[in-house]
Parts: structure tokens; sequence; C-alpha cells
């Protein structure tokens, strides 16, 4: 106030005369006698905001209403404010909770509680090495909740997950242990696309063998600014799981049961009758005469899917037990899985155990989490839903006609000549069996020198104890296979990683400003083994027709093994700012090393920026039903070295012998057999990334979008030459290919809490577009079976001859020429396929394939929809994938007729009396009708698939007391129950491994029709 007054004291005596300066004193003197009186009138408010559970809420905006006056709440939630009177009114409001006013009266020391909204802005996802806000992310996270995934009666974490974030591609078969195909935002490399998944800090894999029920949270990390905490592991992507922990308080005991049968898909086959006269056609449309056709057998008619299918079973049984005190707190779990095949003889087991606690005295903490697993897997011999189509209704499945080749039948060259397989005999002459015994776990401690500074070590450790057992009895399966004696194989392996993290945390708010950093250290080691050993003619026992398969037994031993390592040494750091929740930035770089690369590449360095600003933050931001909005960008490197632990160094053969001297005398050498490249260096991922999330009309609909393009380059690719360089043994890698990918990802979920039917609804949408950049080494192309990747088009196009219809009669054979009047198809006769001959030459060549379609899907959405009334909550999930262009490799099949196999039932040929039809004429023995590599299979592949649907009812609580539980609930549940599709194959959504074959339904083991009753409850 002294210097308000000396200010205006010497501006007055400057300017006025001396009756005007004496009036304007006076006036001088009340106006600040009245900001004296108003500035002792000010009332200091203190206090603390919560929210439900007791916890400060930190940065909550404090703020006099109707002025510009505000304050923020420290990190636990305490704020001071200085306010005009006791008649003003304060409202406290924060991003996820519903604002609150208070009139000030009396109170000077304030506690207010927020209630949380229906919205998880608030909810803490686990971004690497560290945690964030979900409202304060700056890359694109999506968050999964575990119970979506665990509901649905899966063996892996990956089949749980489809149709449940955007940009996450999912296909699964239900083959029993079969691990899902799952791909993050496109293929972005030509190895391994597998994400890399983080359980507790261990850097490990969510295979087979790992249990879905432990899971507490789940987070995909998609782009580069999100993924590159984890450097050169990230370009495929990261998929962070926190496992389930104890909570204080008594011991709680949670126990859950899910029994389900499942069924496969079945084609439509014909029988023998109808078989026999399309067969005789065949033959005769070929020229044969009828003493050349197949002696067919009529006393059969075997339904080969009937012998080989079954009802397939699965079982899924948890229980854990939880609880602490102020100390610490643990949890013990327990599993047991149990899937019966669809496929006679085929079958997944898996026994868990999981033990996680954690304690603190004082700044020190201390926790692991352990578990235990062991699974066994009896496999599929060869692929039976080949093998139901190849084989004959006319053919038996026992023929005892041939007692030293088996009792199974298999077709003669007379009465069925075929190349098919006999299923049954194949399952039952065969046995191959994988178990695996795995730990894995960590152990972690910190020191918290302060609130806001602390450090932790992690230390990993995982282990994994194989054992693989084939062992063939005496015996054939098909026609004209070699007379092979019994054989035992045993395969042992052991791998094993260990980890060590050393990382120092900083968290710390000054007003609005805040800060967060995290700096670190990482070595991890792998190592395996293996031995192998194999004997031939087991010991076989007459009497009661066993085999005694132990490796004691039999003759011609051979045995091998080897020993392989690689290490990665990462050092890291990642810095966020937040200013007032409004502005927010974070910068992240890792470096890398690895051995798996050449002498002069080991080291990467791999570095991202990602920045939001929070709209509805700003004050001239004024729009009721928009309660969060935020828009962010991002931009990052990541990398990868997915590939084996030399491919560096050339590959020596010690096995090679030679005989030299007088005395003939063999002496053991060595060659080289591959040939290697010493340059080998990082595949590069550079990701741009940008997309808004919004939370509307009252945080009932949350909405996020992202648009990204990603570039891979350097692509660690094979690389196809001559064997006249004297490679043999496999062909090198190079860095040769750049990918790129570009796509569009929307979602967003529809919450409603308000009335007596509470019901939400969520959608996603991913549209996804690949394209080859370059092929390196001047190559313009490649090819690979019906496919063509050229560079500025979509990898693995269909590449192929192309159908026009089919020729009525010989004038329109005659006809077809070229411009120069050549008769294009001379040789073909009415009812064959006419095709198209693109470069005009005058006949049907290589020349004339041509690109002619793509097997991506151009988009692909998750409907995931729910509602409850009172104790019944009915959910479904739907998935979509449209725009692909598939190959129908059953039809290519069926359809051949140049071969014997079986035939579909409704197939309708050609003939001259019914030329209506759209299908050739059947001839066996020619390839006019029946090539492979023309479009005549290939199929809209879209589809619309009902992947889950369950109704629950959850006990009432005055009964449970009775029983003394404290929460019980009963499901009935589908899956895969109902599919819109247009594709006549199996099953859509099909999985080829081959990258360039993506779309090439090539008997793939569907997916599963699953009914299942399941029980959970707790006390």
């Amino acid at each position: 106030m002294k210097v308000i007054k000396s200010f205006w004291k010497g501006l007055l005596c400057a300017s006025l005369s001396r009756p005007m300066r004496k009036a304007a004193m006076l006036g001088l003197i009340i106006i600040s006698s009245q900001i004296s009186i108003f500035a002792q009138n000010k009332i200091k408010v203190t206090g603390a905001v919560t929210d439900s559970t007791g916890r400060g809420v930190e940065n909550a905006t404090v703020s006099e209403k109707g002025t510009k006056t505000t304050a923020v709440t420290a990190a636990n939630g305490s704020f001071a404010i200085n306010v005009a009177s006791e008649n003003s009114v304060l409202v406290i409001s924060s991003v996820g909770y519903s604002s609150k006013e208070i009139k000030v009266g009396g109170l000077t020391n304030l506690h207010v509680q927020l209630q949380q909204m229906s919205s998880s802005l608030q909810d803490v996802v686990v971004v690497g090495y560290g945690s964030q806000k979900k409202a304060n992310l700056t890359g694109a996270v999506s968050v999964v909740r575990p119970e979506e995934i665990t509901k649905r009666q899966v063996t892996t974490v990956a089949e749980g997950l489809q149709g449940l974030a955007s940009g996450v591609n999912v296909r699964g078969g239900g083959q029993p242990g079969s691990e899902a195909v799952i791909q993050i935002r496109g293929l972005k490399s030509l190895s391994d696309s597998k994400p890399l998944y983080v359980i507790d800090g261990l850097i490990t894999t969510a295979n087979r063998d790992f249990n879905p029920d432990d899971i507490e949270s789940l987070q995909i990390l998609k782009d580069a600014s999100a993924a590159a905490i984890y450097g050169s592991r990230a370009a495929n992507g990261v998929i962070i799981i926190t496992t389930k922990k104890g909570k204080s308080g008594p011991m709680h005991i949670d126990a859950s049961a899910k029994m389900g049968v499942q069924t496969t898909p079945r084609y439509s086959l014909t029988k023998t009758p109808q078989f026999v006269s399309l067969n005789d056609s065949a033959y005769a449309n070929a020229g044969y005469t009828p003493d050349k056709w197949q002696k067919h057998n009529l006393s059969n008619n075997t339904d080969w899917q009937d012998a080989t299918f079954r009802t397939g079973s699965m079982q899924d049984y948890n229980v854990s037990f939880s609880g602490g005190g102020q100390g610490g707190t643990y949890l013990v779990s327990a599993n047991y899985f149990d899937n019966k095949g669809v496929v006679i003889s085929t079958g997944f087991k898996r026994l868990g155990l999981r033990v996680n606690s954690q304690g603190s005295k004082g700044i020190f903490s201390i926790g692991e989490n352990v578990a235990i697993t062991n699974a066994q897997s009896d496999e599929m011999s060869g692929n039976p839903y080949v093998d139901v189509v190849r084989m004959l209704p006319t053919i038996g499945v026992y023929d005892p006609s041939h007692p030293a080749k088996g009792p199974y039948g298999f077709g003669n060259p007379d009465s069925a000549n075929t190349f098919g397989t006999n299923p049954v005999a194949h399952t039952n002459l065969e046995d191959v069996n994988n178990e695996n015994f795995r730990v894995r776990g960590n152990i972690w401690s910190e020191l918290k020198f302060t609130p806001w500074l602390k450090y932790r070590l992690n230390l990993g450790y995982e282990t994994s104890n194989d054992h693989y057992k084939y062992f063939r009895k005496k015996g054939d399966w098909t026609l004209n296979q070699p007379d092979d004696p019994s054989i035992l194989n045993e395969n042992r392996a052991r791998w094993e990683t260990s980890l060590i993290e050393n990382t120092l945390n900083f968290n710390k708010s000054f007003g609005r400003h805040a800060i967060t950093a995290v700096v670190g250290q990482t070595y991890q080691h792998d190592h395996y083994e293996q031995i192998w050993g194999n004997k031939r003619n087991i010991l076989y026992n007459s009497s009661n027709g066993t085999y005694y398969p132990v490796l004691d037994q039999g003759n011609s031993p051979t045995t091998g093994g080897f020993t392989q390592d690689a290490v990665l040494l990462s050092y890291l750091g990642r810095l966020e700012y937040s200013y007032d929740d409004r502005y927010l930035l974070n910068a992240v770089i890792r470096r890398d090393g690895t051995s798996r690369l050449g002498p002069d590449y080991k080291w990467g360095d791999f570095p991202s920026v990602s920045a939001a600003w929070r709209i509805s933050k700003e004050k001239f931001f004024n729009i009721p039903w928009v309660n969060d909005l935020k828009v962010r960008a991002s931009y990052g490197t990541l990398g990868s070295s997915n590939i084996g632990y030399w491919d560096y160094i050339p590959l020596i053969n010690t096995n090679s012998t030679m005989v030299l001297g007088s005395g003939q005398t063999v002496q053991s050498g060595a060659t080289q057999v591959q040939l290697a490249n010493e340059n080998l260096k990082w595949e590069k991922l550079i990701q741009q990334n940008y997309g808004f999330d919004a939370t509307l009309f009252d945080y009932r609909l949350a909405v996020t979008a992202e648009y990204f393009i990603s570039k891979t380059q350097d692509v660690l690719s094979t690389m196809y030459i001559p064997r006249t360089t004297g490679n043999d043994g496999g062909f090198p890698r190079v860095n040769a290919v750049s990918l790129q990918n570009t796509g569009f990802e929307f979602s967003a979920t529809y919450r409603e809490n308000k009335s007596a039917v509470k019901y939400w609804a969520g959608v996603n949408l991913t549209f996804l577009k690949n394209k080859i950049l370059d092929l390196g080494y001047n190559r313009a192309e490649i090819i690979d079976g019906n496919t063509k990747s050229t560079v500025g088009e979509s990898l693995g196009m269909w590449y192929l001859y192309q159908t026009d219809g089919l020729f009525q009669n010989q004038s329109e054979i005659d006809n077809y020429k070229n411009k120069d009047g050549k008769v294009i198809q001379s040789g073909a006769k009415p009812g064959d396929i006419r095709f198209k001959d693109n470069n005009g030459d005058g006949q049907i060549s290589s020349d004339d394939r041509k690109v002619v379609a793509s097997p991506w899907p151009k988009w692909e959405m998750g409907l995931n929809l729910g509602a409850t009334y009172k104790n019944f909550e009915v959910t479904m999930n739907w998935f979509g994938s449209f725009g692909a262009t598939v190959y129908n490799g059953y039809h290519s099949v069926v359809d051949r007729f140049d071969d014997n196999s079986n035939y579909r039932t409704d197939v309708n040929p050609w003939t001259p009396t019914n030329t209506n039809t759209s299908f050739p004429r059947i001839v066996y023995a020619s390839n006019l009708n029946s090539r492979g590599d023309s479009d005549r299979w290939l199929e809209n592949g879209s589809f619309f698939r009902m992947k889950y649907v369950s109704i629950a009812y959850t006990i009432p609580s005055p009964l449970l007391k009775k029983i003394g539980f404290s929460n019980a609930q009963v499901s009935l549940s589908g899956q895969n129950l109902i599919t819109f599709t247009k594709y006549s194959g199996l099953d859509p959504e099909f999985v080829n491994t081959n990258i360039f074959q993506k779309g090439f339904d090539n008997f793939a083991f569907p997916n599963l029709k699953t009914y299942s009753l399941g029980i959970q409850f707790g006390f």
C-alpha cells in the first residue's frame, strides 16, 4: 500500500495545481483506506480434496466463483486460497470427477470429497518403468479390462484380445494349445511380428502356459512414443501385463470354474453314390473307357469327418488366496486347464501356481512375482482338415487285406487311387507330445529416499524345460508310402533368461508444474541349449501289440545338440512434464546393444517425443457437454533385431569326412555351408501419430481417434541366392526392404448408469494400408506362389491368371482369337474355362498373370455391448473384417477333379445339357480347368462374427450371507455362434503364417463353436 500511495502522490504533485492537488489527495486517502479495508477483509480458506477412498486428488482446481482467483491442490490434495468474503462460493473440479460448489460461510478449513465419474480418466496406466493417469497419456495406448478377456474361455491372452482394441489384429484357431497370431498396427517386418510382452516388469511371453486369469491390468502400447522406452524390441508393439496382487485385510478366497463343449464346423462332402457318379463322369470326360475307371468298393460309405472329429471339451479352474496388513500383502493362486480337442487324440493341459507378495518398512519396499507352470500337449498328426477332404468315401477306415502295412484303409491303385491320408491311421500310428515346465518371475526392491525420489532394483529370471517326444509305429496311412520302421525321437531343451534392471524415478509437483523422470540401465542374457536322440526299429511285443518307446531300445542311434546365447544391454531415460494438466510433454531415449547383429552395428539409439494439449482446460473453452478434450501428437523411432542368435556368422558343418592315405583312413573335417552377412544392422521403425481423446455428455461417452504413419527401414529379410555360390545351408539375412503402414483408428464407448437398466456400447474401427517402399538390391518384385510383392504396392497381392467364363460351344472356342487372328485356346472344349490373354500374344502363358486383388482387409471392427438389470447381466462381443480377397484352398481341392479326392455336395458341373452354370466340365488327369494359379478360387473374405455372448446372474447378497459368501455369480456363454459371410470355405477367420500368403486359406484349423457354463464366488 505504501508503494501505491507514493506513486499516486508523485504523479499528482507533478501534474496538478495546488487546489486540485488537495482535492486529489483527499480522494486518494479515501480510496486507499477502502483498499486497505478490502485487503483486510480477505478470508483465507485452506483444506484438502480427496476421492471416495480418501486419497488426495492432485492438481484439482479450486476457484472462487465469478472471479479469476484460483488455487491448485498439492500431491496430497491440500490447498489454500484467499476469497473475498463469507458469501464467496468455491468451485472444486478435477478431470474425471464431478465438480462441487461450496459456500464459504464461516468455514476456513474444508474437506471436499469428489466423486469419480463413470469414466476411466483417473485410471492409472502402466507405461513401462512407471505409470501415468490415463487422462495424461500423450501416446497411443489401449487399455483392456481383464474381465473382458477372462470371461471368454480361451487358452492364451492373445485370443481374448480380439475385437477389444483398435489397431490390434488377432487371428486364432481352435487347436488345443495353439497360440493366436497377433499383429499391432500392421506388418512392419518380414520376420517375427509378435509384440513384446512385459509381465510384472519381466520381458517374456504370454504364451499358452500363462494363465489369463492372473491378469490385473493390461495395456497395449501402439505408437513409438508409448513403446520407445523398450527400444529395440518394441517395433511390433508392447503388451504390458500386471498380475493380481493381494490387498490389506483378512484373507479372501476367490474361486471360479468354467466348463465347456466345442464343435468344429464341417464340410459338405459327397457320400458314396454321388461321389461315384461324379468320379465316373470325370474319367469319361477325360476319354477313359469304363474298364479304365476306378473299380469302386460300393460297400464302403465312410464319413471321414465322423471318424476324425468329435465333441471337444474345455475345463478351467482357478482359486486364489489373498490378504495382508499394513506391512505387506500376499496372493497365492492356482489354475488347472484342460482342453480335449475336437480332433481325435489331441489335447492340452496346463497346471499353474502363482505367488505374489510385497512388503514395506520405512523407506524400504520389497516384493516378488513368481509363476510355475507345467503344460502338456498331445499334438495333431498331419492336417486332418485336409485328410477328410482328400480321402474317398469308398475307402474304409480299416482294411485288413494288407497286414504287413497295418490294418488301416488307404486305397489301392484299382479301386481308390488317391494321394489322401487316412487321418485315423495317422493319429494312431504317430504320437507327438510336447511337455513344458516353466518358472518365471522377478524380485524387486525400492528405496524411497524422499516422497519424490526412489530407486528400484528389478531382478528377473525365467527358465523353460522342454521335452518333445515323437514316436512312429510301423504301418502305413497313405498309398505308396515307403515301408518305414518304428522310429523314436526325443528332444530335450532348456531355455533361460536373466534380467537386471536399475532405475531411478523422480516425481514432484511445483504448484501447477509436475515433472516425472526415470533413468535406468538394463541387462538381459538369453541362453538356449538342446540335445536330441533318435532310434529306429523300436522293440515290439507281439503278444500284446505294444512297443517299448524308450531310447535304450532299437538300433541305428543318432544324437545331436547345440547351444545359443544372446545379450542385450540398454540405457534408458524418460522425462514427462505437465503444466496444470493442460500442456503435456513426454520425451524418451533408449540406447540398445545386441549380440545378434554385426560387429560394427550392435548399438542403436531410439528416441521419441510426444506432446498433448488439453483444450478443455483453457478459459476460452466453454462447451458444457464436453467434459474433457485433449489433442496429441508424437514422433519416434523403434527398432528390431528379431533374427537368429548367430545369423551374422557363417555356418560350418563339422560332420563332413574324407578318406585319405594308403590305409584309406577316414578323416573328419569341416566346411562352410551357409554364407553370412557380417553387416547386419538394426531394423528401424519411424512412426508419427496424431490423435485426440474426448469425454462427452457428463462422462458417458468416451471417444479416441488416431492417425499414424510408420516406415520401417533396413528390414531384415532372407536373400535368395543360387547354390552355385557355395551356399547350401539356408539363405543369409540382409537389410534390404523398406515398408510403410498408414492407418486410422477410432474407438468410442458409451455408458449409461443412471437408469434401472444400465448399459454400455463400445465400437472400435481400424483402417490400415501397407505399402512396399523398397525391396533392396535393385529388386522390383518378389513372386511367392500365387502372390506378387511389388514396390509401391501392398505385400503379397494376388498374381493369377484371369478367368472369363466358360466356352459354351466350339464356335466360341474357334472365335476366341487375338488381334492377329490366332486362336488362343485351340485345345479347349465346350465347358472349359476361358482365360484372358492379357498380353495379346495368342496363347495363355505365365506372361498373362496379373495382379488382380488384395488379401488385406480394408477395415476391421470390434463391437462390444452389454446391459445389466438388477442381478442379471448380458454381454456380447462382435468382430468383423471387411474388404479382403482370399483364396479358398478347400474349393481348390474338391473342385479340381484332375485327381481323386472327395467332392462337395453342391457341385454343379457343366454338361451339354446343363449349360446354365459357372462350374466347368469335370475332367480327370487334366489341369485345364483345375489349375491352382487362376482367380477361380478367389472369394470375398469379409465376415462379421459374434465372438462371445453371455448371460450372467449375480446371487443376491442376503442369500450369500446365509452361506458365508461375499459374492457369487453363474453364467452361460457361447463363442463363435453366429457368422455373417459370403465366404464358402470352412472359416473366413483363418491363419496363414506365411507373410506373402496371408490370404491363402490352406486348410487352417478353424475357430470352434464353444458353449460354456461358469461359476465364480468369493468369501
